[in-house]
């Protein structure tokens, strides 16, 4: 890991085991679907993935409403996930994330787009193992 002067005071340490995943403070605590089990119930990597991008570009749009209204807390992210396979193999992910905020002319919500999206570490100019698309959603709304 590269050094930064800023890098924030908090680690996440979360554990997958046993059809289980939780964070270390116990915040999250669900269980997983199994490919070796495809009855078992549980969320999928996807849908972790969708919630993960969903958590990270909230923080940051919050972050960069806050700069443009004082109706910050108004700000809502969907994010949209999916997995694909390389031809290697590997895993490919395709997220799709819409912004919206009340009360926010589109001009200020296409700024708290962009502003968000340049804050957050898997901006959509990263392009290297995901596709990400960060959008206003259309009248504010989803």
């Amino acid at each position: 890991m590269s050094q930064h002067s800023s890098w924030l005071n908090e680690t996440a340490t979360a554990t997958a085991e046993g059809g289980h995943v939780r964070t270390e403070d116990g915040g999250l605590s669900t269980a997983l679907a199994s490919p070796l089990a495809p009855h078992c119930t549980g969320l999928s990597p996807s849908q972790l993935l969708a919630a993960a991008f969903a958590s990270c570009l909230h923080h940051a749009a919050v972050e960069a409403a806050g700069e443009i209204t004082d109706e910050a807390h108004t700000v809502q992210v969907r994010a949209e996930a999916k997995l694909g396979r390389d031809d290697d193999g590997r895993y490919r992910a395709d997220v799709n994330a819409s912004i919206s905020s009340v009360g926010l002319t589109r001009q200020q919500l296409a700024d708290l787009v962009e502003h968000a999206d340049r804050l957050w570490p898997f901006s959509t100019e990263d392009a290297s193992r995901h596709h990400l698309t960060v959008a206003l959603t259309d009248n504010g709304r989803h």
